[in-house]
C-alpha cells in the first residue's frame, strides 16, 4: 500500500476530504450552501431518504465500499421507481470514524457514481460529518407527472398482484457472505453463488419498469396504480399495499416468485420463508388491472410474474382455520391450504429481530 492509499480522513480534515469528493458531484451545481436546480414545469417533486449504517445495513464481511455506495444509491432510486418517478438527484450525508481509509471513501463514492450513471441522477451535494459509526444517509429527489404517479392506497378489488423478479435471492446471498449456510442445505452452483452474491451486493432499482407501464397504460387504464418496492421483504410489501388500500391481498404459493436453484439448495420451506421474508430485493410489487398486469409482465420479460390477486375486505375464504380469530390482511393459497402472512418475520428496525439486521 502506497503513501496516498494509507492516508486516513484525519491526516486531509474535512477540506481535504470535500476536495476529493468534489470529483463525484455535478460540477455545475456544488461548490455554494445549497444546490440550485431546475425544474420540469407540470411535474411533482418526489423526495426520499434512506440511512445505511455500518453493523445494521452493511459490514465489511458483506459489502465492500464500492457495494455499499450502490446499494445506498439503488435504495432511494428503488423507493422512486415505487412512485412512478425519475430520478434527478441525490444529496450526501456521510458521518465517518477518523481513522477512516481515504481510499475506503473513494470507492464508497464510486459505487454510487456507477450507480447513477447506469439509472440517473447526480450527487448535488450533501454533508459530512465525524462520528464512531459509519452512516451514509442519502436523499434522492425525483419528478413524475401527477396523474402517473404511483401510490400505495391505489389498489382496487381485482387488481392482479404483480412482481418484477425474483425474490429472495438477495437474502441466499447474504447467508453465503456471513458463512452462515443452512448446514442441512446442498452447496449452490457457482452459477448461483455468483448470482445470488451479486443481487445482494450490487442490486438493480426497477426503474426500467417505469418506462414500460408509461407505454402501456394510456391504452390500457384510465385510474390511479398502486406499487411499492419490496426491500423490507414481499410478504412485507403486499401487507402494506392491502393495508393502504383497505383491502385483502391473496398470493398463489405455486406462483411465488422463488429463484432458480433455490428449492434445490435449501429446500422448498426455507426457499418460501426466504422469498417472503428475506428483503433486500428492491424488485417492485404492483397491484394493476389485469389486462395491464399481463401486458406488463409480457414486456417485462424475465421473472416478472403475476402472483396474486387483491379481494375485498368481505371475502372470507372458506378454508381459514376457526383458530383464526379474524381474517388476515395477507394470505397464500397453496393446494387448498390458507397461510397466513404479515409483516412480523420481515426485518424491522427495533423489533426484536433488529439485533441482527441485515448486515
Amino acid at each position: 500500500m502506497d503513501a496516498v492509499e494509507s492516508l486516513r480522513l484525519a491526516d486531509v480534515g474535512e477540506a481535504g476530504l470535500l476536495a476529493r469528493l468534489f470529483a463525484f458531484c455535478d460540477r455545475s451545481v456544488v461548490g455554494d450552501d445549497a444546490a440550485l436546480l431546475d425544474w420540469p414545469e407540470g411535474r411533482s417533486l418526489v423526495v426520499t431518504t434512506d440511512v445505511l449504517v455500518d453493523g445494521v445495513h452493511f459490514s465489511d464481511r458483506t459489502t465492500p465500499p464500492r457495494s455499499i455506495g450502490w446499494r445506498a444509491v439503488a435504495a432511494n432510486l428503488s423507493d422512486l421507481a415505487a412512485m412512478g418517478a425519475t430520478p434527478r438527484a441525490i444529496t450526501v450525508g456521510l458521518s465517518l470514524p477518523g481513522n477512516c481509509a481515504i481510499d475506503w471513501v473513494e470507492s464508497l463514492y464510486g459505487g454510487m457514481a456507477d450507480c447513477l450513471a447506469q439509472f440517473g441522477g447526480a450527487i448535488v451535494g450533501g454533508d459530512v460529518t465525524r462520528s464512531t459509526v459509519a452512516t451514509v444517509a442519502i436523499t434522492a429527489i425525483g419528478s413524475v407527472l401527477p396523474d402517473r404517479s404511483l401510490q400505495r392506497h391505489a389498489a382496487q378489488p381485482g387488481d392482479a398482484i404483480v412482481v418484477t423478479g425474483e425474490h429472495g435471492a438477495s437474502r441466499a446471498g447474504l447467508a453465503l457472505l456471513l458463512a452462515d449456510w443452512p448446514p442441512d442445505a446442498a452447496e449452490p452452483s457457482a452459477a448461483a453463488r455468483s448470482t445470488w452474491i451479486r443481487a445482494h451486493q450490487y442490486p438493480t432499482p426497477r426503474l426500467d419498469v417505469i418506462d414500460q407501464l408509461d407505454q402501456l397504460r394510456p391504452r390500457l387504464v384510465d385510474r390511479p396504480l398502486a406499487a411499492m418496492d419490496s426491500s423490507d421483504g414481499l410478504a412485507d410489501a403486499v401487507v402494506q399495499l392491502a393495508q393502504a388500500s383497505g383491502l385483502r391481498a391473496q398470493l398463489w404459493g405455486d406462483r411465488l416468485p422463488i429463484p432458480s436453484g433455490l428449492v434445490a439448495a435449501v429446500g422448498l420451506a426455507r426457499a418460501r420463508h426466504w422469498t417472503l421474508y428475506g428483503g433486500e430485493d428492491f424488485e417492485l410489487v404492483l397491484c394493476l388491472p389485469p389486462d395491464l398486469a399481463a401486458a406488463l409482465v409480457q414486456s417485462l420479460g424475465g421473472s416478472a410474474a403475476i402472483v396474486g390477486e387483491m379481494v375485498a375486505p368481505e371475502a372470507d375464504p372458506e378454508a381459514f382455520s376457526e383458530a383464526l380469530t379474524q381474517q388476515p390482511i395477507a394470505w397464500v393459497v397453496d393446494s387448498g391450504a390458507i397461510e397466513p402472512i404479515g409483516r412480523s418475520a420481515s426485518f424491522q428496525h427495533f423489533g426484536t429481530s433488529a439485533t441482527t439486521g441485515p448486515a
